[in-house]
């Protein structure tokens, strides 16, 4: 059976905002968020996130607060089929990087089917937008996302990733 790039897109899709976007910060132990979506404390002091569908299975491990850097991982029956990398962080102390962060998950659940890597091209709420610029398609790219804060920029992300 061979991966469909649609079922892909829209699985990431599912996953992403059932994932991070859905989480509380704070918590520190294991716990289902939502339907299929768990978050773990590993061994190590990584978080993951786990999150299966018809075939897939979605992990997100990442180290860190600010900064931070992870790896997304998709499986499709059981093989590694997709990877994203990335590495982000708060530039702005003034701000309480825990409050740009429950921003940043509001805009990461605006994910598209389109462009499944983060959140949309630009999302706004108060005095926060939010601004992704991203290159290629679900096979490969890379991109930039930023927040603003009142005009300001306060945070910056890279990532890039594609097919295995």
């Amino acid at each position: 059976m061979s991966m469909d790039l649609n079922q892909l897109a829209d699985f990431l899709v599912s996953a992403k905002i059932g994932s991070f976007a859905q989480s509380d910060l704070p918590r520190d132990e294991a716990q289902d968020i939502g339907d299929r979506a768990k978050r773990t404390i590993l061994p190590d002091g990584r978080k993951m996130f786990e999150f299966e569908q018809n075939g897939f299975r979605y992990l997100d491990i990442y180290s860190g607060f600010n900064p931070f850097k992870g790896k997304e991982t998709v499986f499709f029956l059981g093989q590694p089929a997709w990877e994203m990398v990335y590495q982000g962080e708060v530039t702005d102390l003034a701000l309480e990087p825990q409050i740009v962060y429950e921003f940043l998950k509001k805009a990461l659940r605006h994910v598209t089917i389109g462009r499944p890597f983060r959140g949309p091209s630009h999302f706004g709420e108060g005095e926060f937008e939010y601004f992704n610029k991203a290159e290629g398609n679900i096979k490969k790219f890379r991109g930039h996302e930023t927040i603003q804060f009142n005009g300001q920029a306060v945070y910056q992300l890279d990532y890039h990733g594609g097919l295995l």
